[in-house]
């Protein structure tokens, strides 16, 4: 059985912001986060990992490389451009009141019914499109650790549809599990590299966190 802890990376200033990132916008991991991070290492120690990977993006690889520093183990990590955020288009760089008066039924759809989102409206990827590529790359690292633990630090708009579409829950059903917060884990596993099973969803308890920040979460 392969093991697959799927990380959300730690908060940055747009997050904090409520701004959209997607696969081209970038804004550096918050000065907290650093310290989230080395509570998620210490919720992680002594569990033995096969392998990290990582989207090439700096907030999700700044994230991933502080993390396995953090870790008393050699762990090799592998940058794959598979685990990218969604790229959304026009709607990267806007503050979610901007986008939510521009393009309302847009945000609606992105936000809770995947199966109406259209991306052409702001020039953006499908949830079709980041679930296929996705599915392909953790599918390919199971078959290649077919029983060990593996890391995969991605996004969380990324991880969430693609996490659901692993366990089989359908296009117009992705969102109804709620968001995944930053610094999150979420256990998969697997016998064949091909059906998933979720044994954890978003968890942050070693994070300590006595009030919820709406920012945290997506």
């Amino acid at each position: 059985m392969t093991k697959v802890y799927l990380i959300r990376h730690g908060k940055t200033q747009w997050n904090l912001e409520s701004r959209y990132q997607g696969a081209n916008g970038d804004s550096p991991l918050l000065e907290n986060s650093y310290r989230e991070i080395e509570l998620l290492a210490e919720s992680l120690r002594g569990i033995k990992f096969a392998h990290a990977y990582a989207s090439p993006l700096k907030r999700a690889r700044v994230t991933a490389q502080t993390l396995l520093g953090h870790l008393s183990q050699s762990i090799p990590l592998t940058i794959d451009s598979r685990l990218k955020e969604f790229n959304l288009g026009k709607m990267e760089g806007m503050h979610f009141d901007a986008v939510a008066k521009k393009w309302p039924e847009v945000l609606k759809n992105f936000r809770h019914h995947p199966d109406k989102y259209d991306e052409s409206l702001v020039e953006g990827e499908s949830f079709a499109e980041v679930i296929t590529r996705f599915r392909a790359a953790v599918s390919e690292y199971c078959r290649t650790y077919p029983t060990a633990n593996i890391l995969i630090v991605s996004h969380g708009a990324a991880l969430n549809a693609s996490i659901n579409a692993l366990i089989g829950t359908p296009l117009a059903h992705l969102k109804d599990r709620g968001g995944l917060s930053n610094t999150s884990t979420t256990i998969l596993t697997t016998d064949d590299a091909t059906h998933f099973t979720l044994a954890k969803w978003n968890d942050t308890s070693y994070l300590h966190k006595t009030n919820a920040d709406p920012t945290d979460t997506i």
